[in-house]
């Protein structure tokens, strides 16, 4: 009798053992959405990346400062027959390739003034660089060097990032070379720090270094999330330094990558204008925390604001069904469209809600 049991549960057994094994294979859907590393830690995620960061250096000459206790009308006149004594100043900097035809992201800073860049790959090739055009507004600039075989990053979508992602910075601090730190997306949208004309930057605490600027915050598949700009430091608006006590901020992925296109086509980077200024003001909620608003204070004459029939005192609420609560965010969504985009501004004028259509035109770069 219990060999029969044995018997008639063996079959039963194998069964729900062999559904299991069919529903693991088969049925269950594989765990492709987490973006955890493997025993190798991040190392694929690196090794797919660093081959688009570059390390960048630069040198200009620069006219040596003369010594007080020097400016002796002999002395002058000696050093005049000599020739203005210059020196060579050298500084570093990091750079993303994001195309095959040798075109790689910096941030302006890093190159402004240089009299000549020198760009080194990570497999060991180096080349001259040239500057293809530069966008101080976004602290952006467009390099191309001439070699074969470049792999270009691929970039993530913006869209998919979210605080607490994990992120790695790649660059070049202090001149080491290629060099990788982690961290973490510690927040997005960034603005009203004031460091350049328009502002959106993701804010990491990922280490990041003189020589890193330019170089590349990638996810953790490799791909390109931002161009490491800066560190804000506590005590920089006063002049002190605190190394090492920082946030670091990168300029979005596709924020660099339209300066790269509409340099490369244009020679410099389109935005939209809508021909308005605004002031911000909190509303007054009893039952609500404070809103920002946006008030209209200036139109310009014959501007899109103006022909689309917005007022001074208006209060601009939304645009393109995005809620309006920041200044300088709202002037970047209006930078970031193109001319022509017929653009749905929603205003309150005296407590009456009312939708105006403007035809976006094309901003100056003066203003």
């Amino acid at each position: 009798m219990k060999y029969d049991l044995i018997g008639m549960m063996w079959p039963a057994l194998v069964g729900v053992l062999a559904a299991a094994l069919i529903l693991d294979k088969w049925v269950l859907p594989a765990d492709e959405g987490h973006a955890l590393p493997t025993d190798g830690g991040y190392r694929e995620a690196v090794a797919r990346a660093t081959p688009s960061v570059v390390n960048i250096y630069t040198a200009k000459l620069v006219d040596t400062r003369d010594d007080p206790r020097l400016n002796s009308p002999l002395l002058r006149r000696f050093r005049a027959n000599r020739g203005g004594a210059q020196r060579i100043e050298r500084s570093l900097g990091s750079g993303v390739i994001l195309s095959s035809g040798g075109f790689i992201v910096t941030n302006n800073h890093v190159i402004a003034g240089a009299d000549a860049i020198q760009v080194l790959l990570a497999d060991g090739r180096s080349a001259n660089a040239s500057v293809v055009g530069n966008d101080p507004e976004t602290d952006l600039a467009i390099l191309q060097i001439d070699l074969p075989d470049l792999t270009p990053i691929e970039l993530a979508q913006t869209s998919d990032i979210a605080v607490g992602d994990i992120v790695l910075a790649i660059g070049n601090p202090y001149g080491f070379g290629h060099s990788v730190s982690q961290g973490v997306v510690s927040g997005l949208g960034r603005f009203g720090l004031q460091l350049s004309t328009y502002e959106g930057y993701i804010q990491t605490d990922a280490t990041v270094h003189l020589g890193s600027s330019g170089g590349a915050l990638i996810d953790s598949q490799g791909r390109l999330v931002g161009i490491n700009t800066l560190i804000y430091t506590a005590g920089a608006e006063r002049g002190e330094e605190t190394p090492g006590i920082g946030i670091n901020l990168a300029t979005p992925s596709d924020l660099a990558a339209s300066v790269l296109e509409d340099i490369v086509k244009y020679g410099r980077v389109i935005r939209g204008w809508l021909g308005v200024s605004v002031e911000v003001l909190f509303s007054e909620g009893v039952a609500t925390p404070p809103v920002q608003q946006l008030i209209v204070t200036n139109l310009a004459a014959g501007g899109p604001a103006e022909r689309a029939g917005i007022r001074l005192n208006d209060i601009i609420v939304a645009m393109d069904g995005e809620p309006v609560v920041d200044g300088r965010a709202a002037m970047l969504q209006i930078a970031r469209l193109r001319p022509g985009h017929l653009l749905r501004v929603n205003v309150d004028r005296d407590g009456t809600p009312l939708e105006l259509e403007a035809v976006v035109g094309t901003r100056n770069s003066s203003g």
